[in-house]
C-alpha cells in the first residue's frame, strides 16, 4: 500500500475494509472524480495437495477451472463496482504457497470482464 500513499499525498484518499452495502472491498482510492475499487487476495494453498491448490486459486481469482467458480469471483467483484458507480477495478492475488513458483514466473497480469462489461485487471505476484 505504501506506493498509493503517492496519491494520498497528492489529495487523494484512501480507504481500508471500504464498506459497500453489507460487503467490503479491501481498498477504495479516491482522487478526483476519479474511484477505484482495489481488492487483494493471497493464495496460500494447503500443504502438498494440488487439488486443494487449485479449488483455493478458483475460489481467489474471478477465473478458475469451473465455469460456476469463474462466475462467482465475478458476480462478487462485479457487485462491489456496481455499488461504486464504477466501471473497473484491480484485484492483487499474492501467491503465498510453499511450493510456488519463483516470482519471475508468477507475475502476470490478465484483464477480464464481467457479465455487465466492467473491467478487472487481475495482478498476480
Amino acid at each position: 500500500m505504501a506506493f498509493l500513499h503517492r496519491v494520498v499525498n497528492g489529495g487523494g484518499i484512501l480507504e481500508r475494509e471500504y464498506a459497500i452495502g453489507s460487503d467490503r472491498m479491501d481498498l477504495c482510492l479516491r482522487y478526483g472524480s476519479t474511484i477505484l475499487g482495489i481488492e487483494l487476495k493471497v493464495w496460500r494453498g494447503k500443504k502438498g495437495d494440488p487439488q486443494a491448490d487449485s479449488a483455493a486459486l478458483a475460489s481467489l481469482l474471478p477465473r478458475g477451472d469451473a465455469k460456476g467458480e469463474r462466475a462467482s469471483g465475478l458476480e462478487q467483484l462485479d457487485s462491489y463496482l456496481a455499488r461504486l458507480a464504477v466501471d473497473f477495478c484491480w484485484l492483487f492475488v499474492f501467491d503465498r504457497r510453499e511450493k510456488a513458483p519463483p516470482i519471475e514466473e508468477r507475475l502476470s497480469t490478465q484483464f477480464v470482464s464481467t457479465k455487465n462489461q466492467r473491467s478487472i485487471t487481475v495482478f498476480r505476484a
